[in-house]
Order: C-alpha cells, then structure tokens, then sequence
C-alpha cells in the first residue's frame, strides 16, 4: 500500500471530460493520441507509474483550465494494439489539489500537486454505516428502468458499498461538473448522497446546471 511519502510532486495530468477515476477504483482507457502515448510511455518508466486525471474546466479566456482536484491511478493493466494504440486500466489511488502546471519539454501537460487532505484515500476501504441498500436499489431500479438500462442485479446487490457506489458514480452519464461533484465528496456517505440527488433530479429532467444553483 503507498503512503503519502511514496507519492511524486508532479504528476502528469490527463484532461478527460466526464472521465472520473475514485481512490480503489478502476477506470479502463483507449490511449492512442501521441502526445498521450508518450505521456503513458514516460509513466511506465517511474516506479508508482501514476497518471492524474482531471477534469477540465474552461473559462472565459481559458478553454484549457482545470479544475484545482483530480485522481491519480497507477497503470495497473496494459496492453497493445497491431496498430500501436494502448488499452490501459488505471487504479486509483489518491486524490491530489492542482497547484501549478509546470512548464516542461513533454508533449503532454504536467502540473505540481498536493495529496495533503487526501490521506484517507491510501487507507481501507471506506463504509458508509447510513446506506439504505434496498431504498438505494429501489431508486436504481426506476432509475434504470426509466433509461431502458440493464444490469446485473445479483453483483450490485452482493458488491461492498464503496465498490457500488463509486463504481456507479464513474459509469452512469453525467455532466462533468456533476462528475465532479462526485470526485470532490469528502466522504463515501456524501458521495452517496450526492449520487442519490443527481439521480434523483434526473429522474425528475432536471439539468445538472440546476442542481449546481
């Protein structure tokens, strides 16, 4: 298990809309723009093999912004196409706050980074002691149902709480900002909360713009 001393100051970041990786999770990814390819090549070379992925987060001026809190995974999974592309699958390990991108000679962009605040993401998976599991699954179910979505109701109902509620933040369509809403939850209890509330709101034709007001 990393500790907080093993992790770097820099880290390559990977702007990806909508893409949410969670501290434990997996999060698989097609890798095949070159400047993305390098980025990947260059991570496999350090020893935690760690890619930070953020959200972007425009604003009037800067279409490249970022939003200050992202994930960092380690390249736990990786394998190549006959025509050079990667399918990688990224674990999450912590979440870090954006300091500065730091200038450098790299294709991709690469920022200094805090993991202070974070310290619980390199511990044991988290509980959620006030998860009503079959009110949550009722809701899922009309929420799935009302989508025309499918799934595997056995593995949700048997998965721990953390694996089930990340796993689910990550998968279903939000907007980024929601996505990021969700990666921000100081806690598995209010990611859960959160999830309900997007579902819930969407469930109504809510926008997210709303839920953000």
């Amino acid at each position: 298990m990393m500790q907080t001393s093993d992790l770097p100051d820099t880290v390559a970041v990977f702007p990806l809309p909508g893409a949410l990786l969670l501290p434990r999770s997996r999060l698989p990814l097609h890798i095949f723009e070159p400047r993305y390819l390098q980025m990947l090549e260059d991570a496999l070379k350090t020893p935690q093999r760690l890619i930070g992925m953020v959200q972007p987060s425009p604003l009037p001026g800067r279409a490249d912004a970022l939003h200050s809190i992202g994930c960092a995974g380690r390249v736990t999974q990786f394998s190549e196409t006959e025509d050079g592309r990667y399918l990688i699958t990224l674990t999450g390990i912590s979440r870090f706050r954006l300091l500065q991108e730091v200038d450098g000679f790299t294709p991709y962009r690469r920022a200094a980074v805090s993991w202070d605040g974070f310290e619980r993401d390199l511990g044991r998976e988290e509980r959620d002691p006030g998860f009503d599991r079959d009110q949550f699954l009722d809701l899922l179910g009309r929420f799935f149902a009302a989508r025309e979505l499918n799934t595997d109701w056995d593995t949700l109902k048997q998965a721990e709480d953390e694996l089930l509620i990340n796993s689910l933040s990550m998968l279903l369509d939000f907007e980024p900002e929601d996505k990021q809403a969700l990666l921000e939850a100081p806690s598995l209890e209010t990611r859960r909360e959160t999830l309900v509330t997007l579902i819930e709101f969407t469930m109504r034709g809510g926008s997210s713009e709303e839920i953000l007001q």
